[in-house]
């Protein structure tokens, strides 16, 4: 398994948003950057994300998993741009925060920290422990 990390503002399509869909997930569509589809083109089933809220909140609020690999993303006719499904796990008992994350010198590599503008991007498992348990919930 991998894990992963999915932007979004959370006024356009936020947690509760993701919760409303259940098990059948939702498209993870719009993605207008050749990295970020790349990535989820890597991605297969069962993979898990964080579901981190971006703007105002800037915090990682729930863990998402990829209940569809990557196929057309039927927001645009343009063959260029793929998308994944994904369906959300469990929401975080406490946020962890932009600041949190880079504050904490252990996390200092994560490409959130790195490059913040990336809507999708790969977390590494030590990175998706460490965040977990600053979130005081279950990584499994």
């Amino acid at each position: 398994m991998r894990y992963w990390l999915f932007k979004s503002e959370p006024t356009t399509w936020g947690w509760p948003d993701q919760v409303a869909k259940g098990d059948a997930g939702e498209e993870w569509d719009g993605v207008r950057n050749y990295q970020a589809r790349n990535f989820m083109r890597e991605m297969s089933l069962g993979d898990r994300g964080f579901f981190y809220h971006s703007q105002k909140e800037k915090s990682v609020v729930g863990i998402v998993e990829v209940c569809a690999t990557s196929h057309p993303d039927s927001s645009t006719t343009d063959a260029r741009w793929d998308c994944v499904d994904i369906k959300a796990v469990r929401g975080f008992v406490q946020p962890v925060s932009l600041d949190q994350i880079k504050a904490d010198p252990r996390l200092e590599e994560m490409i959130l920290v790195r490059n913040s503008r990336l809507s999708v991007q790969p977390v590494t498992a030590q990175e998706w422990q460490l965040i977990c348990a600053l979130g005081q919930t279950d990584p499994d």
